[in-house]
């Protein structure tokens, strides 16, 4: 997607119909993102109003500087759970700067195009970082849902009903911005016993503010902010590219991820400097975009436009937002991020799929840590493909009674995983002379040059004569450049055979 695409008005505008469902779209996700932004405040051990404001920032700014449209970006439990011990120990102020901190360096891994990794992320553990976040999005509506009176069930049940009945009806409103309209009337209307959004901490009653950190410009200050700036960068950078692959699925569209990384570096920027914690993309934040019609650019900015509104002035009132109303929403989340398919496919496709995708989803269940569940799922999968390709391999010797050589052919690919088969493919040969022709194998590392030395070491011991042939260009290289034994001569003009 180019740049120009970017900034297009198709992208901001679109037809009429589009506009009222981006806006429509961005209030559903404003009013979801309230009772997130003030418990992952409550995780970070800072006021409500942090979190509040970082979610007004970023969602705002993303809007315009980010590579995904349609994506929510905004504080996020990833981040929070990091920055506890910063706070603890420092305070607030170091947190904010650590925030601005942690922007220069996203906005840095875009230049040098570190969103490339994100090809290292195969489709298992998408899926499993998928699931396991569904799940994660379902486990922490439980507390809402204990100890809790008959009505607070009742209302769940309702809103889910109003989410998945009022489609059939009409589209023309987001159902699930229904729900929360209908289920606050009837609560404030009667009164009933459930915990509102103000039970969870108390709503800001003002406007963010430009301010610099209030820290020592020193190098103490950046000793103490830049590890964790480090594991915030990383952190909203993986969960932002993969939560963007995943909306691009959804959209059937494309997104430009270097520009991703650059815009959430911005975002967190300017996040730090109105007061404002870290955050990266929120994938249940975007799924509620997309499902509820949002696709351009406005719905990502008027879910952090209203989002300030909703705090400066209907502050009160959104205090009494039924937390039923908003449990059913995510609850809906829940369901809908949930790839479904990927349990009878665990049977259809490969096993070592199928395992990286069930040991991504334990390691976030487990752990509550998304980037560790996605560094497992991409070890596994760097494992299991290296076995792979070191089975896609083999040797043949073949005797030549009456000039009395062996010909080993080598076939396949010779790395660190494939060399003990290699080498031991290979016998001593009581000094005849032997050939052996690398002319359909590649020699990818050091390791399997060092095989190939150990071979021809081991034969020219036991008296045989040695003529490697075959090389192609790349092996010859790495051949010549770390071979002991053998040198290939291509640079010197040899035809391989």
């Amino acid at each position: 997607m180019t740049n120009s695409r970017l900034f297009s008005p198709r992208q901001w505008l679109g037809d009429p119909l589009q506009i009222r469902r981006d806006v429509l779209a961005g209030i559903v996700v404003s009013l979801a993102l309230i009772p997130e932004a003030i418990g992952f405040s409550i995780i970070a051990g800072v006021d409500p109003r942090v979190g509040l404001y970082a979610s007004v920032a970023i969602a705002m700014v993303i809007a315009f500087t980010g590579g995904r449209s349609a994506m929510i970006s905004a504080a996020t439990a990833a981040v929070a759970v990091l920055v506890g011990p910063l706070v603890r120990a420092h305070g607030v102020e170091y947190l904010f700067a650590a925030t601005i901190l942690m922007g220069v360096i996203q906005i840095i891994a875009g230049l040098i195009r570190l969103d490339l990794l994100m090809q290292f992320v195969s489709r298992s553990v998408i899926t499993g970082f998928v699931n396991a976040l569904a799940i994660l999005i379902f486990m922490a509506q439980l507390p809402q849902l204990t100890n809790v009176s008959w009505e607070t069930y009742a209302m769940v049940a309702g809103g889910l009903a109003i989410i998945y009945l009022f489609p059939r009806l009409t589209t023309a409103v987001p159902s699930p911005l229904v729900a929360i309209l209908v289920l606050s009337g009837l609560s404030i209307w009667l009164n009933l016993p459930v915990n509102t959004v103000g039970d969870m901490g108390k709503l800001p009653d003002g406007l963010p503010f430009f301010a610099l950190p209030q820290v020592p410009l020193t190098l103490e200050t950046l000793k103490i902010i830049a590890p964790y700036s480090l594991t915030m960068a990383a952190v909203g950078l993986l969960e932002s590219l993969l939560t963007a692959q995943i909306v691009d699925d959804m959209t059937g569209t494309d997104s430009d991820k270097r520009r991703e990384c650059a815009g959430q570096g911005s975002a967190n920027i300017l996040a730090g400097l109105f007061g404002g914690m870290g955050g990266c993309a929120m994938i249940g934040q975007s799924v509620i975009n997309v499902t509820s019609g949002g696709r351009g650019r406005l719905s990502t900015f008027v879910a952090g436009a209203f989002l300030l509104f909703l705090l400066a002035v209907l502050g009160p009132w959104v205090g009494r937002i039924p937390m039923p109303a908003l449990v059913a929403v995510m609850i809906m989340v829940s369901i809908g991020t949930f790839s479904w398919n990927s349990i009878p496919n665990l049977r259809r496709h490969p096993p070592t799929s199928s395992i990286v995708m069930v040991a991504t989803v334990i390691v976030v269940v487990a752990t509550d840590d998304l980037s560790l569940g996605v560094l497992t799922g991409v070890l596994l999968s760097g494992i299991f493909f290296a076995g792979k390709v070191r089975r896609m391999f083999a040797v043949e010797r073949i005797e030549d009674g009456s000039e009395g050589m062996v010909l080993y052919k080598v076939r396949g690919e010779i790395f660190f995983a494939s060399v003990d088969r290699f080498t031991q493919a290979f016998q001593a040969e009581g000094g005849r002379p032997v050939t052996i022709d690398v002319s359909r194998a590649h020699f990818w590392d050091i390791s399997g040059v060092g095989a190939l030395d150990k071979i021809i070491a081991r034969l020219r011991r036991d008296g045989s004569v040695v003529d490697v042939i075959g090389y192609n260009e790349a092996s010859a290289d790495i051949v010549d450049r770390f071979a002991m034994h053998d040198k290939t001569g291509f640079e010197l003009g040899a035809v391989p055979h």
